[in-house]
């Protein structure tokens, strides 16, 4: 699966250590401290994976009201050496043959006004349990959208090590239309944090551990504003366009649509959803 459009501008410098008065330090900052030093997570509104994993131990949540705590869009990064376009459309990257400890990575995806995105692109990819990435194929390699909430979630195992990095899963988000954000996604606690010079604490997931394997969640916070959900109609409404493209209904590659008068083919196998509109995601559909 190939992101749309390419990536912007590289991470902006991000200021120094300071004096403490200066610094912002958000609720997620201190969640993402508290799991790195292996410490007990304080219950906190503003980070729905964080407090959904609180409420699988039997606490009772009240709603978040804001999730405007100081926090930015998801810190970006280098796509490295490993990425290959069109990977197969999957949410479980582990095969027969697929050895390693196994781990799942959930959440969801947010615009920056904390409304959830559904329908965003995720591509995933990282190295075995070697630390080798596959070049010839697609192992470990898969993408995938949010669903309706906003929500994903990914069975894979935990990636190895190679000379001069820490562990690490790779990824590029995109909502419908928006820039990409490529990224990486690291483990606390891990030696190699402390000197590989990419390692961000900022996109540190949680992880515990799952019977024999480990279960990771991260919140993406993409720099787009989000459309509210059922309850907040289009003022005015919008009529659909003219065309045989409808959303949810299921494509395979070589379907032919029509859309505004244009005519398009399939290119990936796909469920449509608003937003996919195929002008917008010349990586489903191809203009004829």
């Amino acid at each position: 699966m190939t992101p749309t459009a390419p990536d912007g501008p590289g991470p902006s410098p991000r200021p120094g250590p300071g004096p403490a008065a200066d610094r912002v330090i958000s609720r997620k900052s201190l969640l993402k401290a508290a799991v790195a030093a292996g410490a007990a997570i304080p219950l906190l509104t503003g980070t729905v994976a964080l407090a959904r994993d609180s409420a699988g131990r039997g606490s009772s949540l009240s709603a978040t009201p804001t999730c405007g705590d100081g926090d930015g869009p998801t810190h970006d990064q280098i796509e490295g050496p490993y990425f290959k376009p069109n990977s197969p459309l999957r949410t479980n990257l582990v095969t027969s043959g697929t050895n390693g400890t196994p781990l799942t990575v959930s959440g969801y995806v947010f615009g920056r006004n904390c409304v959830p995105l559904p329908g965003v692109l995720l591509d995933f990819w990282q190295a075995d349990d070697a630390g080798n990435y596959d070049m010839a194929g697609f192992t470990l390699r898969g993408h995938q959208f949010t669903d309706a909430k906003g929500a994903f979630s990914l069975t894979t195992i935990v990636p190895g090590l190679y000379p001069g990095r820490t562990r690490h899963i790779h990824v590029k988000a995109q909502a419908p239309g928006q820039p990409v954000l490529t990224t990486q996604l690291y483990f606390p606690g891990e030696p190699r944090n402390n000197t590989d010079t990419l390692f961000d604490p900022a996109l540190l997931m949680n992880v515990r551990g799952a019977g024999n394997g480990r279960e990771g969640t991260f919140d993406f916070v993409l720099n787009v504003d989000g459309t509210p959900g059922p309850g907040g109609p289009t003022d005015p409404p919008t009529d659909p366009p003219g065309g045989t493209w409808a959303p949810g209904h299921s494509y395979t590659a070589g379907d032919r649509v029509t859309y505004n008068g244009a005519g398009y083919t399939c290119v990936q196998a796909h469920t449509s959803m608003a937003g996919w509109e195929p002008p917008n995601v010349p990586a489903l559909w191809r203009a004829e």
